[in-house]
């Protein structure tokens, strides 16, 4: 089997590509083939400096998904990095699209990291009820300091490549348009002493800052004292500026341990996998876009309709005619839609209760907040829906698709008639949704429920929640 990374000279200079597509990543192939091509360029006689680019629309972009729940495979992500920081010749990691989770750890074990112009770098894993657990943590104050290492992980938020120079998380953004140029033009400053690389892990621990470790647990208290992994990244933080790297290398593993022993951890994966595909239909051919929309009424949906537009390919109209596809028809609006296209009601979720009277091929649920809609087909083949959820993906409108009735709707109703513990109601009523056979995926009342009507994402969702206490409960 070819590795997805490749080494190959240029003059005096190592080149390491990865190419994993779509996103680069950090399967176990790829690990395994960062180790053998950093040791191959390091026993190259003729190579001075090494470069590590990746392929496509992005750098590493993070973590293999399909390893998600089975046991880690050698060499795990912090073998790798330290491999990557032994390098006796300087490795210069160039970033480009986004550089995430381990993909953004990989480029802290180099010894000079620089960024294209868009990119964006983050360590999102909190978002998981993670902690960066291959040095992260760790190596990311001694670069950029306490109060920006607590800013980005336990947010989980992105920086942009400029706002990443100035922290000094990058060292340089080059105007390249390809990573290859830029990152042979760093290895050549290096090669010619105009540019000194560093070691990470080399530099002293950063310099404690007891008030902002205090800011951020008070925040993280106030706003989501229910969260466990915000937490012990704020002390896995905490103790890269109480010794030596190796130290903190340890309280960092023991503090991602625990997240992965945390039951929320399992729920926030599950939440993170019913996100992947809401919009698919199980049983439909391969659906004919749609072109052609007419927005029929008013809406505050259709002026956030009308700016993706353009980009997207689509042409919305106000009004229908010969060569209108679909017709998206807003509550009281004159609904007059040729009979070749498809006629979908805009509906808000307290109208969505009942749709046995609704005139429609499809239905469209919009919630009061969130940006997940939810696209039930009330006559319409599961082809046709969709293409309607592909049309609506294509114009950035967020959807999980249903059949019959209104998942969205009974989740909130059941909410809204137990008041007093409206998270118990929406579990029960979603084992009763469940058995409808309304949704395609169970996760996807999960995914609702979270999105658009405030169920605790830590959870994963009340059927989820909901199946748990059932197995639970029956031994």
């Amino acid at each position: 089997m070819t590795s997805p990374v490749a080494y190959q000279r240029h003059d005096e200079i190592g080149v390491i590509t990865i190419d994993n597509p779509p996103v680069n990543a950090l399967g176990q192939a790829v690990r395994q083939g960062l180790m053998e091509a950093v040791s191959q360029g390091n026993d190259d006689p003729q190579v001075k400096v090494l470069v590590l680019v990746a392929r496509g629309r992005t750098f590493i972009a993070g973590a293999d998904i399909r390893e998600f729940g089975k046991p880690p495979q050698a060499p795990v992500l912090p073998e790798v990095i330290a491999h990557l920081e032994a390098s006796v010749k300087p490795i210069v990691a160039v970033l480009h699209g986004t550089a995430l989770g381990g993909g953004l750890e990989v480029a802290l074990g180099c010894q000079l990291r620089v960024a294209l112009p868009g990119t964006q770098v983050g360590l999102p894993e909190v978002k998981l009820g993670l902690l960066p657990g291959a040095g992260g943590t760790q190596r990311l104050p001694r670069l950029a300091g306490i109060e920006a290492a607590l800013d980005l992980i336990t947010s989980g938020r992105f920086a942009a490549a400029d706002e990443a120079r100035s922290l000094g998380i990058v060292d340089a953004v080059l105007a390249f348009d390809d990573p290859l140029k830029a990152g042979l033009a760093a290895a050549r400053e290096i090669a010619d002493g105009t540019c000194t690389p560093r070691i990470t892990g080399e530099l002293p621990p950063p310099a404690a800052v007891p008030k902002a470790i205090a800011r951020y647990r008070a925040k993280l208290e106030a706003e989501v004292p229910e969260l466990f992994s915000p937490f012990r990244c704020i002390e896995a933080i905490a103790a890269s500026c109480e010794g030596s790297l190796a130290e903190g290398l340890r309280r960092e593993r023991e503090l991602f341990l625990a997240c992965m022993e945390s039951p929320q951890r399992a729920g926030l994966i599950h939440a993170f996998f019913a996100a992947r595909a809401p919009h698919k239909v199980p049983e439909a051919s391969e659906a004919p876009a749609l072109t052609r929309l007419a927005l029929l009424g008013e809406h505050p949906l259709f002026d956030k309709l009308k700016g993706k537009a353009e980009r997207a390919g689509i042409e919305l109209s106000e009004r229908a005619d010969d060569v209108t596809q679909a017709c998206l028809i807003a509550a009281g609006a004159d609904a007059a839609c040729p009979t070749h296209g498809l006629r979908i009601a805009l509906l808000d979720v307290a109208a969505a209760h009942d749709l046995g009277s609704v005139d429609a091929d499809l239905a469209l649920i919009v919630p009061a907040e969130g940006s997940l809609a939810e696209l039930v087909t009330l006559r319409a083949d599961a082809t046709q829906q969709q293409t309607v959820a592909n049309l609506l993906k294509n114009l950035r409108q967020g959807v999980a698709v249903s059949r019959q009735g209104s998942l969205l709707a009974t989740l909130a109703k059941a909410a809204r008639d137990d008041e007093t513990n409206p998270h118990v109601a929406m579990e029960a009523a979603s084992l009763m949704l469940a058995e409808r056979g309304w949704a395609y995926r169970t996760s996807d009342i999960d995914l609702l429920a979270i999105e658009a009507l405030g169920y605790p994402r830590h959870l994963g969702g009340p059927h989820r929640q909901a199946r748990l206490a059932r197995e639970e409960q029956h031994g």
